[in-house]
């Protein structure tokens, strides 16, 4: 992509902000149990385009219980002013059933200064304790285990963790490279692998193959996120 192509349309990732303006609702209803973010799909029917009147719709599609955890479906549909189907989306949040404990293994809140990011390199994203807040501040993702230490030991995590679509917004920037179209996917499946600390720098990895991409982030042998994302024909 050129310097500044989001000149008429919004980047894709820019659903993320749709998805909470209504999930805030569902997670209030949950609030002090330990909600997790498990995988996530997009479809994107057109371009977000810019200065745009849009209806976003979420649902509980679907809600079952597995040994102590509730996996809770929930649908979202971004209508623009016309009454088409503009984007669609659907996230699974795996939900404690009961209040779990402390972390027993929980480090002492981090001494490390609340803008650092752990010094990316070249082809590495990573977000610092202050990005995060920033990040909740701007979706409305306020789940304090992204911004709340004592919160997230109390979720049973060892210490706060970056948000899973900040992560993805990540994955599809670097899907998207070189690609002009204001919609440049027709989809994406995102799946949250594991944790990821603030400061903690992640390479960004992109496997193309024609249609669609896999992109992972990760550090040494963890990996944090997996997406395989299908590109539009347009």
């Amino acid at each position: 992509m050129g310097p500044d192509p989001w000149t008429e349309a919004a980047p894709p990732s820019f659903i993320s902000a749709a998805l909470f303006v209504v999930a805030p609702d569902l997670l209030r209803l949950l609030d002090g149990y330990s909600v997790l973010h498990g995988d996530q799909s997009f479809a994107w029917n057109g371009p977000l385009g810019l200065e745009r009147d849009v209806s976003v719709v979420g649902t509980v599609s679907r809600v079952r219980e597995r040994e102590g955890t509730w996996f809770v479906t929930f649908d979202l549909e971004v209508i623009d002013g016309d009454g088409g189907d503009l984007a669609s989306g659907t996230s699974l949040f795996l939900v404690s059933a009961s209040k779990p404990d402390p972390a027993a293994d929980a480090p002492d809140r981090p001494a490390v200064k609340a803008e650092d990011r752990g010094f990316p390199e070249s082809g590495q994203k990573a977000a610092s304790r202050l990005d995060l807040v920033r990040y909740a501040g701007a979706t409305r993702d306020w789940n304090p285990i992204h911004w709340d230490h004592d919160a997230a030991i109390h979720a049973g995590l060892t210490g706060v963790i970056a948000h899973g679509l900040l992560q993805a917004a990540w994955a599809l920037d670097a899907a998207g490279g070189g690609r002009p179209a204001q919609r440049p996917f027709a989809s994406a499946k995102i799946r949250f692998r594991n944790p990821l600390p603030p400061a903690t720098p992640v390479d960004v990895v992109v496997d193309s193959s024609g249609a669609s991409c896999e992109v992972t982030l990760e550090r040494g042998e963890t990996v944090f996120l997996t997406a395989r994302v299908t590109y539009s024909e347009e």
